[in-house]
């Protein structure tokens, strides 16, 4: 007789991460991710000073957003919650 293994079931919330992730690496300078975890003040900020700079701002919200993007990739999906979606924190 086998056993089956039930996986663990994914922290609410968790299933943002993937999303958010990819879109700061790729979409970082406009804050996409930011409202994809529900953070409309720092989604704003990221891109008015994106559009308002004239793009030189863009790079520097683009080095944010890449940053970010790795560390909500690379962290797991428990503490990506309790984090991002628990504790709510809007910046790094």
């Amino acid at each position: 007789m086998s056993e089956e293994t039930v996986p663990a079931a994914k922290p609410e919330g968790a299933d943002k991460k993937l999303a958010a992730g990819i879109c700061a690496i790729l979409l970082g300078s406009f804050g996409v991710h930011k409202f994809i975890l529900g953070y409309t003040t720092p989604g704003i900020i990221m891109l008015l000073v994106s559009l308002l700079t004239c793009g030189i701002g863009a790079l520097v919200m683009q080095v944010i957003g890449i940053i970010e993007g790795i560390k909500y990739l690379t962290m797991s999906d428990q503490e990506f919650v309790d984090t991002y979606v628990n504790a709510e924190k809007p910046w790094f």
